[in-house]
């Protein structure tokens, strides 16, 4: 059967959804031997080769050249490339894998205020529903830790609140270059950035302490940081970025059967009471129906 323009999309942002679960998992287990300045810069160096690889299979080197897209790739990688990920990578450093993938629900609430309330992005009853009830699964989880809230919280909820930005500009680079262009300019530029600040802190990198981690680097380089975000852009590309967000919410259900496998963290009682809310949510935003993407950018 021959999937639809939108359930392509919503395919994409579900699988993409599965991988980034295991994604906290991976970098904490990472930071046995590397900081989270040095495991960033060497994901995203990893990344950067694995779309070098693909664009030129692809031929589309030449996408590189164009100077409007390359404007809003560059503001794109500002937000969600540096600003996004080193909160992430440090937040990870302060606080759990469950409490990081679940507060980065609050994401969903961001994007509907701005694609929703500023943008003015048609969103039907059925997805602002499934918004509430996602975020209501993340409220559940957080709910008893709202008296000793951590740093590591703090960073993650300033993340959330910047990436509809870095969203925005991304999927207005879409239009006019594709994904691996779009990933690789800014798994370059972030590297490159990331580098210079650890040197600037005095980081050094130490060879044995990467031969350590070097299975961890390459799951979430080439993986993490590069098959999962063409699946994320190409998601966005044919489906809006709100519902995207409330759909992958998915993600901290996956998260927290990894983090049980591989951490032996096993979830709390409001973990699980968060799954029922989460998993209607998803089948409300991922029904068909009227999800015509108004955009006025």
């Amino acid at each position: 059967m021959k999937l639809s323009h939108e359930r392509k999309g919503e395919v994409s942002i579900f699988l993409s959804a599965l991988l980034w679960g295991l994604t906290p998992v991976v970098i904490i287990l990472s930071y046995s031997s590397l900081s989270p300045l040095t495991s960033l810069y060497l994901s995203t160096l990893l990344a950067t080769m694995f779309f070098a690889i693909v664009l030129w299979a692809k031929g589309k080197f030449s996408e590189v050249k164009d100077a409007e897209a390359f404007e809003d790739i560059v503001k794109a990688t500002l937000i969600n490339g540096i600003f996004y990920f080193v909160l992430y990578f440090f937040g990870l450093k302060y606080t759990s894998a469950g409490n990081i993938s679940i507060i980065a629900l609050t994401e969903t609430f961001f994007s509907y205020i701005f694609f929703n309330i500023w943008k003015k992005e048609y969103i039907s009853l059925n997805h602002i529903i499934g918004c509430v009830l996602m975020l209501l699964g993340a409220l559940i989880v957080l709910l008893p830790n709202f008296y000793r809230f951590q740093w590591g919280d703090i960073l993650i909820l300033i993340a959330a609140l910047i990436a509809p930005f870095g969203n925005f500009f991304q999927r207005r680079a879409r239009r006019r270059v594709g994904s691996e262009t779009i990933m690789f300019v800014r798994s370059g530029l972030t590297a490159l950035v990331i580098f210079i600040v650890a040197l600037l802190v005095g980081e050094g990198i130490s060879l044995p302490a990467i031969t350590k981690s070097v299975w961890y680097l390459l799951i979430s380089g080439l993986v993490m940081f590069g098959f999962t975000k063409i699946l994320w852009l190409e998601g966005i590309h044919r489906i809006s970025v709100t519902k995207s967000n409330a759909l992958s919410a998915v993600s901290p259900l996956f998260t927290l059967i990894f983090a049980w496998l591989i951490l032996n963290q096993f979830p709390t009682l409001w973990q699980m009471l968060s799954i029922l809310p989460m998993f209607v949510g998803m089948f409300l935003l991922s029904r068909n129906g009227r999800t015509e993407v108004v955009q006025k950018l």
